[in-house]
């Protein structure tokens, strides 16, 4: 008995143990796990009710600021750990070149891999003896306290100094009358940088006549307002007999930051391009020596042609 009207032929035969029910109703999907075959939407999610889902909203600014605030803290603590701090002039000691309040940043990477301050750079190092003793201590707020913790601002509780390297380990520093000041014998040209009207030795009795040899592990430092400075000069009575040791050195001064209207990079000075170098005892020696040695082998030699000639002549 037919069921429904069929189109001109007759459908296949129902094959026994297949049902009616068992066809999955029109419309719905009978894909299995795995399957390309669908209905045009490959790949989307679906509810347990067979309905999409709703896309996810994004997260809101505020709820990501603290993220964000603290990756910058990370970044800022990490940077100033290892890379760039800035520190702020307190005085008057290194003018012209730096100014009062000017901000600078401070390499103090390289340290890092080995590398020790050098004659003519500008360095940033920890009290070594007492140099500050006296002087007053600053009293920051909390916003200049957290500032300065991220290396933002300089800390008030680091006692720090600024000042030129003008010798290394080795090196003979010698400051007679006005100057010039002289490193290994060698006069230097400080025209480009010590404050103008003054002189690049000071003379007095607290130090400012001077020649000392810088030991193994140590620097010398001397402020550019030489008239106005504090440095290795009048600390020879400290421990360290005012000689800085290079441990102490946080980094090199590379650029004023601030105000900008004072940017400027902090560049060695030409004068510390000439070869300032101290000669080896053996070496001067040795070049002692040399004339003796020619002048007496010559003398020799002299002779020897003179015997000879006569035994010739013979």
């Amino acid at each position: 008995m037919a069921v429904g009207a069929r189109s001109g032929h007759e459908g296949p035969e129902e094959r026994p143990g297949r049902s009616e029910e068992s066809v999955p109703p029109a419309g719905e999907d009978a894909v299995a796990p795995g399957d390309d075959a669908g209905d045009g939407n490959d790949g989307d999610e679906r509810d347990s009710d067979g309905t999409a889902p709703a896309p996810k909203k994004p997260r809101s600014f505020w709820k990501e600021l603290p993220l964000l605030i603290g990756i910058a803290l990370v970044l800022a603590l990490l940077i100033k750990s290892f890379l760039v701090q800035a520190f702020s002039i307190p005085s008057d000691s290194m003018q012209n070149t730096l100014q009062q309040g000017d901000r600078v940043l401070v390499d103090k990477l390289t340290p890092w891999f080995g590398s020790e301050p050098e004659r003519g750079e500008v360095v940033v190092f920890n009290d070594p003896d007492k140099w500050l003793a006296g002087e007053p201590t600053p009293s920051p707020n909390a916003i200049q306290t957290a500032l300065s913790w991220i290396g933002l601002m300089p800390s008030a509780e680091e006692k720090d100094l600024i000042k030129r390297v003008v010798g290394v380990a080795g090196d003979t520093i010698e400051c007679k009358g006005t100057g010039p000041l002289k490193v290994n014998g060698k006069a230097l040209n400080e025209t480009s940088y010590v404050y103008p009207g003054n002189t690049p030795c000071t003379v007095d009795d607290a130090g400012g006549q001077f020649k000392v040899k810088v030991p193994e592990g140590k620097i010398w430092v001397m402020g550019d307002h030489r008239q106005n400075s504090l440095d290795s000069r009048y600390h020879q009575q400290d421990k360290h007999e005012g000689f800085v040791p290079v441990d102490n050195v946080v980094g090199r001064a590379i650029v004023v930051a601030w105000p900008p209207t004072r940017w400027s990079t902090l560049p060695v000075p030409d004068t510390f391009d000439q070869n300032l170098t101290a000669a080896a005892p053996g070496a001067l020696g040795l070049a002692g020596a040399l004339p003796l040695v020619l002048w007496r082998r010559r003398r020799l030699t002299v002779g020897n042609t003179r015997v000879s000639g006569s035994r010739t002549a013979g």
